[in-house]
């Protein structure tokens, strides 16, 4: 055979091969056999052997596997993948009705329903149709860059069908990436009779599947996908929830077949029940549904927090349960002092995790439900998370339990416990071990001076060997007295040190939260810092002057007043400031509101600026930009190619203009 009539042959046998995957992995519903399907494989495969210079990436037979990796590389997100708030109590569902509907000043809301699958959030990105990157949710900006083994997975398609729905310049679409119930059991099955140790549950199976550094070896896991979301694209207009549902499934992404709809707070209650009941006989794990409004422009007008939509809530399930023995309780010292009653368990399993530990969350809970060391308890995972004691089975009784109080005196420091509504606190401060443990490990996270090296065991560490004192002392570490400490060598005592010094230039909202002011998250921090532009002003601030701040109520308010009170804080910032912390006196750069009240609306590809750096630009300066064309849109910007936005603009007769006029109206 001539490479001319080679490559009409290949593609012919993988559009077949897609054609019959699409059938068989998406709708279930194969039209050939598995030997006739192997036999096209076969083909295919003998051919791209003859003429190596045909196989391409999006072939079906390069879902083997690539390389193994040293490492995974890192992605950054096209847009942040956002996390969900939940809620577990029905009452919880109507309050989420009824701020929706207040907000949106309309009593009419259609929500999108649909199951909660337990496995792994991934991003996939598709360009002209190909799928060129699939990365881990990470830490919802940054995630691992997992394209090889997603590769692997057959309900992942490597192009996208384009008979139904036209396919945009690039799409970014989010999925879930599961490993069904029964598959699971034989893979831990496997496992044993090889003399491995078996996995805990699916999700814990789909997440070590999906990064494992050789993808040949995620090839031979037997993983899963649906797909819920269109993140982010080019060209491509939706206006609702299901819509966005409709062209993953024209393009061969598979959606889940259970997605309803529901009018009300008891619409979704009783989709609820109806899936919980359903539960059971599904062969994958669900542990709840999501709810999402459904109109995108709905979506727009709601926004989001710093780490979730407003606009979506996850219902979850009851806590699974079981029985076990408390042996005995201890007190746990959290960053802010409160001490936390914690049942230490005769190890139980409880959907599928070992629990040797449950938190009794504070006195009036253990005098409430009457625990004592000894008795025999249920205890299940809330919200299929944090282990908790849910009921004490008293006929089990036998007269030498033992009744629990929270000590007079810290059992870390000693300082004496002082009652704080239904808490009990260490009056110790960062005079507590505990306390500063904790302080310093929130002081150096991720959404805080994100100091990388300093994690949990190099801060005990530290700690314990007197080099930590106090927050501010993490600049004043030096190489020569980390090389004396047993976990330190050269090159990472080199790591830590270079990161503190870069972490003297964050910024002050991240500084904000750093200190670790009850009730002040990453969020609350941001705004802080807009409405005051440093430190210095925020200290001067009075209860009624920061509650006159969108965002920030009573509670807020007193925190932020209190901490800025206290002698020992202040102190604190006045050493780290002299110590090189820029943050601290960081001037606003806030931009004038030039824009406030403009509308913008993007459609076509820019040139001169991303389209996320375009809508950040508008925001900045007091204007909004939204997806959804209106009469209420003030400025319609057309790059290169423009959609279906470009004609329903004109209709309306918006004023559309180019990039140049744009960048006029910004005032570049």
């Amino acid at each position: 055979m001539q490479e001319k009539e080679a490559i009409k042959k290949i593609e012919q046998l993988r559009k077949e091969i897609r054609h019959h995957d699409y059938l068989y992995y998406v709708l279930n519903n194969p039209e050939i056999s598995d030997t006739k399907y192997d036999k096209l494989l076969r083909k295919l495969k003998e051919l791209e052997e003859k003429f190596p210079k045909l196989v391409t990436p999006d072939s079906p037979t390069q879902r083997v596997g690539g390389t193994p990796l040293d490492e995974f590389g890192t992605v950054r997100h096209s847009k942040p993948m956002l996390s969900l708030d939940s809620a577990i109590k029905e009452e919880e569902i109507l309050r989420f009705d009824e701020r929706i509907k207040r907000e949106l000043e309309t009593g009419e809301v259609v929500y999108v329903a649909e199951p909660k699958l337990d496995g792994l959030s991934v991003e996939l990105i598709y360009e002209n149709g190909y799928f060129v990157r699939g990365s881990t949710r990470g830490d919802g900006v940054i995630g691992e860059d997992v394209t090889e083994n997603i590769k692997t997975i057959r309900t992942v398609p490597l192009i996208l069908r384009s008979s139904e729905k036209n396919i945009p310049k690039m799409v970014a679409v989010r999925g879930e990436v599961i490993m069904h119930i029964k598959d699971f059991e034989n893979f831990n099955k496997m496992l044993v009779e090889n003399g491995y140790q078996p996995l805990a549950n699916p999700r814990n199976a789909a997440a070590g599947s999906l990064r494992r550094l050789n993808p040949k070896e995620t090839a031979e896991r037997p993983l899963d996908i649906y797909f819920y979301e269109i993140m982010d694209s080019q060209g491509l207009s939706i206006e609702t929830q299901l819509e966005g549902l409709d062209y993953l499934s024209k393009w061969g992404l598979r959606t889940n077949g259970f997605i309803e709809t529901c009018n009300d707070s008891q619409g979704i209650i009783n989709y609820h029940h109806k899936m919980e009941e359903k539960r059971e006989t599904l062969d994958y794990e669900i542990d709840g549904v999501v709810i999402k409004v459904n109109k995108i422009d709905f979506q727009e007008k709601l926004g989001q927090k710093s780490r979730s939509p407003r606009w979506a809530i996850a219902f979850k399930f009851p806590s699974r349960k079981e029985e076990t023995q408390i042996l005995g309780i201890t007190v746990q010292v959290g960053r802010t002092g409160t001490l936390t009653p914690v049942a230490l368990l005769k190890p139980v399993d409880v959907g599928g995790v070992t629990v040797s530990r449950a938190s009794l969350h504070n006195q009036d809970f253990v005098n409430i439900m009457d625990v004592r060391i000894g008795d025999f308890v249920k205890v299940g995972r809330a919200g299929d998370v944090i282990p908790e004691v849910t009921e004490v089975i008293k006929s089990k009784r036998n007269g030498k339990e033992k009744k629990f109080y929270i000590p007079k005196n810290c059992p870390v420091c000693g300082s004496n416990v002082v009652k704080d509504g239904a808490y009990y606190k260490c009056a110790g401060g960062l005079s507590c071990i505990a306390q500063l443990k904790r302080s310093i490990a929130h002081f150096a996270s991720k959404g805080a001076m994100d100091i990388e090296h300093l994690g949990r065991k190099s801060v005990e560490l530290l700690v314990d060997e007197g080099l930590l004192k106090r927050v501010s002392d993490i600049y004043r570490l030096n190489k020569e007295d980390l090389l004396s400490l047993p976990r330190f060598a050269e090159k990472s005592a080199e790591n830590l040190i270079e990161s503190v010094e870069k972490s003297k230039d964050k910024n002050l909202a991240r500084f904000i939260y750093a200190l670790g002011i009850p009730n002040v998250g990453e969020h609350v921090a941001r705004v802080l810092a807009d409405k005051f532009g440093s430190l210095d002003k925020l200290k001067e601030a009075k209860i009624e002057d920061l509650v006159q701040i969108f965002e920030i109520g009573p509670e807020i308010a007193e925190s932020v007043n209190s901490f800025s009170r206290e002698p020992n804080n202040l102190e604190e910032i006045e050493h780290m400031k002299s110590l090189g912390v820029n943050a601290i006196s960081e001037v606003s750069s806030k931009k004038p509101d030039t824009l406030m009240g403009k509308t913008f609306l993007f459609t076509g590809s820019l040139t001169q600026f991303s389209r996320d750096e375009a809508k950040r630009i508008v925001e900045e300066l007091g204007g909004r930009a939204v997806s959804l064309v209106s009469k209420n849109v003030d400025y319609v910007v057309v790059g290169d190619n423009p959609g279906s936005k470009y004609e329903k603009a004109r209709k309306l007769n918006l004023e559309c203009i180019d990039e140049n006029k744009f960048k006029q109206i910004l005032g570049k």
